[in-house]
Order: structure tokens, then sequence, then C-alpha cells
């Protein structure tokens, strides 16, 4: 099965190796036929401490490498 890959923007650095990513979805609602945003906060692991807050990233399923983190850094968006 292939691994998932999101994108969005990160929102903390403050952790070792650690990044927090704010990642949002659009749907549109099955009644009210409007947009909608939902964004969710995703912890993934950034080995070199390379993103930084605001660098927008794409991020991959990957093992668990501790209680929050199962997503790592795949690289850093233009």
């Amino acid at each position: 099965m292939p691994k998932r890959i999101l994108q969005g923007v990160v929102v903390s650095d403050k952790n070792d190796k650690t990044i927090v990513v704010n990642v949002e979805r659009r749907f549109t609602h099955p009644v009210m036929k409007k947009t909608i945003r939902r964004t969710k906060k995703y912890h993934a692991h950034d080995e070199g401490n390379t993103a930084k807050e605001g660098d927008v990233v794409r991020i991959q399923e990957c093992k668990p490498i501790s209680k929050n983190k199962t997503w790592a850094l795949l690289e850093k968006v233009n």
C-alpha cells in the first residue's frame, strides 16, 4: 500500500528533530453545497532540523517514531 503524502505549513519547529505541520483540506458540504476548510496538525520527524516556521513542506507517512510522530518530512516546497 502506498504511503500518504500531505502538504502543509510548518507552525512550530521548537522541538528537536520535530516539526508541527498544519494541513488544510477543502470539501463541499453535502447539504449546504458550500466549500468548507478543515485543518489538522501533524507532528513530523525532521532529522536535520531543516524546516523553519512558515515553510511549506510535504510530509509522508512512516512507522511510529514516538507517541505522536507517525509522519516524516519529505521535502520543502518553494
